[in-house]
């Protein structure tokens, strides 16, 4: 979409460069195609789902990003989960659709890596529930070889994790969603799993553990 609207694309290890333009995109595509596709998807299947953006009942608080060795423009780092609205959602049969757009609370959206929506979530829920966390994307787990999709590496802690890391196998848009992976363990989530869609229910993927 950004492309179709002549709006150039940033991504530095895995994160988006959020300058004003993009930011229009971002919230156009995240907050309405995108999440209004999924909530219809899943109403056609029997689940009372709601989308909504950090905004929307102060689900999500988040500082713009400073600028440190790289400028990510309007990014927001996540500060605040509001765990009592999501839990009244929750408790009163509503599944809550999260795009990955959280708010400064002084009028201001703000582009937030999804994979941190996803754990920051998480970890607030885990104070109330007992919550698995599985990051969907287009591979089969964390993978040896990304090329390979049978390499997958089955169970990973944070010792192999940083190996790895020094070894190239696991680069890019992988480490901050690893990252987000073991900060939602050490929180106190249940379990946290890497894999397709497809695999929600068949217990395969990458599994996460300390």
């Amino acid at each position: 979409m950004a492309e179709q609207l002549g709006v150039e694309s940033w991504m530095i290890d895995g994160r988006r460069i959020t300058d004003e333009d993009m930011l229009r995109v971002v919230t156009m595509v995240y907050a309405g195609l995108v999440n209004k596709n999924m909530v219809a998807g899943l109403q056609a299947l029997g689940v009372n789902a709601i989308g909504l953006t950090g905004a929307d009942m102060n689900i999500m608080r988040s500082d713009k990003r400073p600028v440190k060795t790289i400028d990510y423009g309007f990014a927001g780092d996540v500060k605040e989960v509001n765990t009592e609205a999501l839990a009244l959602l929750l408790m009163n049969g509503y599944v809550p659709v999260l795009s990955p757009l959280t708010h400064d609370k002084k009028g201001l959206l703000l582009n937030t890596n999804a994979d941190t929506i996803a754990a920051e979530t998480a970890k607030a829920l885990a104070t109330l529930f007992d919550v698995t966390l599985i990051y969907c994307f287009e591979k089969s787990g964390v993978l040896m070889d990304e090329n390979d999709d049978t390499s997958i590496i089955p169970l990973l802690n944070r010792e192999l994790y940083e190996q790895y890391k020094q070894e190239s196998v696991i680069q890019g848009g992988m480490i901050p969603k690893l990252d987000n992976a073991f900060q939602a363990i050490e929180a106190g989530v249940t379990q946290v799993i890497i894999t397709k869609a497809s695999a929600i229910t068949s217990g395969k993927g990458t599994a996460i553990f300390n």
